[in-house]
């Protein structure tokens, strides 16, 4: 149950958001913060007051950030508030989000950035993915007999841990686009980590689902499981220790991530893990730099889509779906043909095939970025899907001449984690950034600095080879895994229109093309957008989600030759439209909120 004192401070928050600002008498009219905070109600307020409100986008004048928590989404309203920039947000909101919902994202992973600068009007992206170690192995994740170790088994413990990149990827961006008093972005953080924060029912029940590989290590053991009872939603949960990490870093930087005391602690916790030690050193923390990349941008439709490079096969792959579908009257066949998602399904196919092949870190292998999104190309990959049926065999096509099949098809394995941050400031500056630790709870490994470690090691291929040739995104010494993170900014006449991506595994490549068909060829409006029902076709099964109306053509696909599976999913789109106004959405999958002034 809720304490009284419970019940005022979130009654308090949610109507008239004083808690908003630090400084309460700033706020004179607190209605003019606008938020769609039905999954918030629903989870709190509901049982005490029964509301219940039609999610509508949240508008606003000036700015507007969706993060996945309403905690997060709070502190970086403040920022915004007080003038702050998109980048300062973003930093206020990550730091909580590591907080409030740890088992997504936090210091101990890695993210990607993709930044629109209203002043130069470019697209600027930072690569902040974790690297594999110095002392990597090319078998560390296979048996004696040289298989593939079982996904789990590889996962909890030491070894599935690469050199975290967050810490320097905000530090990066603050640098670059930050304005705000370094100090003044870890206000919010650090008191809702020493004074306690709201823990949320996403974060309890993958606790309790968590249960029993949370439990194998006694730091994360006694804070997720404090006397070996999961936390529940309601409860109120201080973190003391990250509370003096966060003081740490904003005194020195991120340099104290990667060489110092923190340092000292990460190290230690890989390689001397009770349970699958690891290999991560202080040389790797040491030599991490934060990579500024070139978009991958392409156009669809009179749109043109800019994302995240390799070593992120989001860009890349949702490129290549709407490069084959464009030239598909889409809008016209509308969303309830089974013709309109047997296209998306087989152009999805199609894009993993390639993905599979060519994708993976581009300082390692040469990825064919031009070659995989021309138009030429993508056309006559199009012509595949001129059917009525499924296409039967799904092959990578060939790019340029018979070499560019000589890497073995990918064996890896991506399951749903990750958060996202959406934000546009006064400025006219867009920030869209997806954020991971990998797996939920990644390594399960705690820090004593009160965060937890990445397992982004496992989003490498496990094998290295595939009938007697290499995998592009096998693993090596210093290399990035592949991610399908998807952080999207979508201009016309080269002015930022959209500001979306989703977290969610290898499934976000469809959740990002599912919200840019929404947006672009059914019109629909942000919040519409990010709670549209999934279809996902990667490999042949198409899985429709569950009890919405897409499960209806469940029984044409099936006359098409698709083997169907009806399921739930778990993206978590958050959506801002720049127009005459902002206007701001949020997965109602999960428990994303949207604020603007």
């Amino acid at each position: 149950g809720l304490g009284d004192v419970y019940k005022r401070q979130i009654l308090m928050s949610a109507f008239s958001f004083v808690a908003i600002g630090k400084q309460q008498s700033d706020i004179k009219n607190p209605e003019k913060y606008s938020i769609n905070n039905e999954n918030y109600k629903s989870l709190y307020l509901d049982k005490f007051l029964n509301l219940k409100k039609e999610r509508k986008p949240v508008i606003s004048n000036d700015w507007m950030v969706v993060t996945a928590n309403f905690q997060a989404s709070k502190a970086a309203a403040k920022i915004l508030e007080k003038g702050g920039t998109a980048v300062d947000a973003m930093i206020s909101a990550q730091l909580v989000l590591g907080l409030v919902e740890p088992e997504s994202s936090g210091l101990g992973g890695g993210a990607f950035l993709v930044y629109f600068n209203n002043k130069k009007k470019e697209i600027i992206t930072l690569d902040g993915r974790e690297t594999a170690p110095l002392m990597i192995k090319e078998d560390i994740f296979q048996d004696a007999n040289g298989n593939p170790l079982k996904f789990f088994d590889a996962v909890v413990g030491g070894k599935s841990v690469g050199t975290p990149g967050t810490p320097a990827l905000l530090e990066q961006a603050y640098i670059k686009w930050g304005k705000t008093k370094w100090s003044l972005l870890f206000e919010d953080a650090i008191n809702l980590s020493d004074n306690g924060f709201v823990v949320s029912e996403k974060l309890s029940s993958s606790v309790q689902k968590s249960k029993k590989s949370l439990s194998k290590f006694l730091k994360t053991r006694e804070y997720f499981l404090p006397k070996n009872n999961p936390i529940k939603s309601g409860d109120i949960l201080l973190n003391k220790n990250y509370a003096e990490t966060l003081r740490a870093f904003s005194k020195y930087g991120s340099k104290t991530f990667y060489s110092g005391t923190i340092a000292n602690d990460i190290v230690s916790t890989v390689q001397n893990s009770i349970h699958n030690p690891g290999l991560l050193s202080h040389e790797d923390l040491f030599l991490y730099r934060v990579i500024e990349r070139n978009p991958v941008c392409s156009k669809y439709r009179n749109y043109k889509i800019c994302g995240m490079g390799p070593p992120s096969s989001g860009a890349l792959t949702i490129s290549q779906i709407l490069g084959m579908i464009e030239n598909y009257n889409i809008a016209e066949l509308g969303f309830d043909n089974p013709n309109t998602w047997r296209i998306i399904g087989d152009a999805s196919r199609l894009a993993f095939a390639d993905r599979s092949i060519y994708m993976a870190d581009s300082d390692f292998i040469n990825v064919p970025i031009k070659e995989l999104i021309n138009k030429d190309y993508l056309y006559k990959r199009a012509r595949l899907l001129n059917s009525k049926n499924k296409i039967e065999e799904i092959k990578p096509g060939n790019i340029i001449g018979k070499s560019s099949l000589n890497w073995g098809k990918d064996i890896s394995i991506e399951l749903p984690s990750t958060s996202h941050i959406s934000i546009v400031d006064k400025y006219g500056n867009a920030l869209s950034m997806t954020t991971t630790i990998e797996n939920g709870f990644g390594s399960r490994l705690m820090t004593d600095g009160g965060f937890l470690l990445n397992n982004e090691l496992t989003d490498f291929s496990f094998k290295t080879y595939k009938n007697g040739k290499k995998i592009a995104n096998s693993i090596e010494p210093g290399k990035r895994p592949r991610s399908s993170m998807a952080p999207t900014i979508i201009l016309k006449n080269d002015k930022p229109v959209y500001v979306l991506g989703s977290p969610g595994g290898s499934n976000i490549i469809g959740y990002v093309v599912n919200a840019v068909v929404s947006l672009i060829d059914w019109k629909v409006n942000v919040q519409e957008a990010a709670s549209t029902p999934h279809g996902i076709n990667k490999f042949g099964t198409f899985y429709l989600e569950k009890n919405t109306r897409l499960s209806k053509i469940e029984p044409f696909l099936k006359s098409m030759n698709y083997k169907v599976k009806l399921r739930n999913f778990s993206s978590g789109l958050n959506i801002i439209h720049i127009d005459d106004k902002l206007y701001g959405g949020s997965d109602h999958r999960r428990e994303g909120v949207a604020i603007g002034n």
